[in-house]
């Protein structure tokens, strides 16, 4: 959605928050399972339920992860320290959360989506995560409910809040983020990033402004968002609600908001809190947080290449944009497609044939070198398009020799002066459909070689090569 598809004189503003759980043995403070789908409140102790007495450890692996993910979004690592959020909801039985507030762990990053957008990190703290409730009646919301069940296996599991600036410009920046975000999170290893298990969720700030200001206006946060399908289409509605709050001569209350994905709407959920409603106060049973220059020297060296550093190596090599090898990275087929291209294959057919004909969970039986000499016989002419897709085919299924395969299968490349013999006969019987190629023009031009492709390989029998057809066709025209 472009800035101008909000409305007409209007200008979209989005900054995410997104919850992130570590993948941790245990939780944050205590020596508890971190484990998803147990029986509920088996995962439990002392520490994570409240009780008097009890006093938290902090986490090593998560308190490094937290820093992998900061160093992996660009964010300065700095000392930090743990405050208590205050807060009453039955999710945590302790009534309140330990956090990070004004000394976060990570700030001032950045996230590079495909398209070249930055988007700015405000910061990226650790937290640990609440209770899950579950309402139970019409609705699934609290009011209404019949009862509620609240399961603590969740509380203390280790979180980073990614909070970025208000940068996104449209759902579809928006989605690209928190798909590229997640790729990062599973490129680094620190968490599943699982949205369908709740370990990857993601709260929506949503505002509009006339378009040219820079103003920032009255800000909802939508909650309940579970795809990053839903994430966009939230993002719609509550834009074109606000604009049609604004153009009423009214304005947006700031508050959260609850989306409904089977309704494709946000209904109110409770005013929005700020910071001096959770009485934040530093955490007096734990220490700061002070890493070290080498620490985070040596999590530097310990990264492994990201996605935008294997776009960009992918691209160059093929000599195209990032954006068009961005499924290639995310299905994790660039080092197999730099491999091919090495070994001497064209770079654009070898970005089609992966992208179209490798769109599979097991192409391991398939080599390089295998992949990238079907792709020369193809370029050669020796196999059509559709003789190579056939080729790759089985390949994929048993690995093999395309050359060899190709003889298996009868795939014989068609000898230049029977391919032309059957063009000039396929004109010679067409001559209306012909007179229009040449001199029609260009909507006409490209549906008559379309016909002409067709008929010719209706008469080789799927032998012939769609562009050696295109060249005759050329030079037959131009005569």
């Amino acid at each position: 959605m472009s800035a101008a598809s909000v409305a007409p004189g209007w200008e979209l503003v989005v900054g995410l928050e997104v919850h992130v759980e570590l993948s941790t043995a245990t939780k944050l403070f205590c020596g508890c399972a971190n484990r998803f789908g147990d029986e509920p409140n088996t995962n439990v102790c002392p520490v994570c339920l409240g009780l008097p007495g009890s006093l938290p450890v902090v986490n090593a692996a998560a308190v490094e992860y937290a820093m992998r993910l900061g160093r992996a979004l660009s964010c300065t690592v700095r000392p930090s320290v743990f405050s208590r959020k205050n807060y009453f909801y039955p999710d945590m039985p302790k009534d309140y959360q330990i956090s990070q507030y004004d000394l976060p762990t990570n700030v001032d990053g950045e996230l590079v989506l495909p398209d070249g957008t930055r988007v700015g990190i405000e910061r990226a703290h650790i937290e640990e995560d609440t209770g899950k409730s579950t309402h139970v009646g019409e609705g699934g919301r609290i009011h209404g409910a019949d009862y509620s069940l609240v399961d603590y296996n969740r509380a203390g599991v280790p979180l980073v809040e990614i909070v970025s600036r208000p940068d996104i410009r449209s759902a579809e920046q928006a989605r690209a983020y928190v798909n590229e975000l997640r790729a990062i999170l599973v490129t680094i290893g620190v968490s599943d990033a699982r949205m369908e298990e709740g370990s990857l969720r993601v709260d929506a700030n949503v505002s509009v402004r006339p378009a040219g200001s820079d103003e920032l206006r009255t800000r909802c946060e939508i909650k309940n968002i579970n795809s990053v399908r839903s994430l966009g289409r939230a993002i719609e509605y509550e834009a074109r609600r606000h604009v049609e709050l604004y153009e009423a001569g009214e304005r947006p209350v700031q508050e959260t908001r609850h989306w409904h994905e089977d309704e494709g709407r946000t209904t109110s959920g409770r005013s929005k809190e700020e910071a001096e409603d959770y009485r934040y106060f530093p955490e007096p049973d734990l220490v700061p947080l002070v890493p070290s220059a080498d620490e985070v020297a040596a999590i530097d060296a310990s990264l492994p290449a990201l996605p935008a550093r294997r776009r960009a190596a992918l691209a160059e090599a093929a000599g195209v944009a990032p954006a068009e090898v961005a499924v290639l990275v995310d299905r994790g087929q660039d080092t197999f497609a730099l491999a091919a291209i090495a070994e001497g294959a064209d770079p654009a057919r070898v970005l089609v044939r992966i992208e179209n004909d490798l769109a599979v969970d097991d192409w391991s039986r398939v080599s390089p070198a295998a992949f990238a000499a079907l792709v020369s016989m193809e370029t050669s002419g020796e196999l059509t398009a559709s003789q190579a897709r056939t080729v790759l085919a089985e390949m994929v299924a048993g690995g093999g020799d395309p050359a060899t395969i190709a003889a298996r299968l009868g795939f014989e490349a068609m000898d230049a002066g029977e391919l032309e013999a059957v063009v000039d006969a396929v004109i010679a019987t067409h001559p209306d459909e012909w007179a229009r190629f040449v001199g029609g023009d260009d909507k006409d031009r490209k549906k008559m070689a379309g016909f002409f492709t067709g008929q010719v390989m209706k008469a080789t029998r799927g032998q012939a090569d769609g562009r050696r057809v295109a060249e005759i066709l050329g030079r037959r025209a131009a005569r």
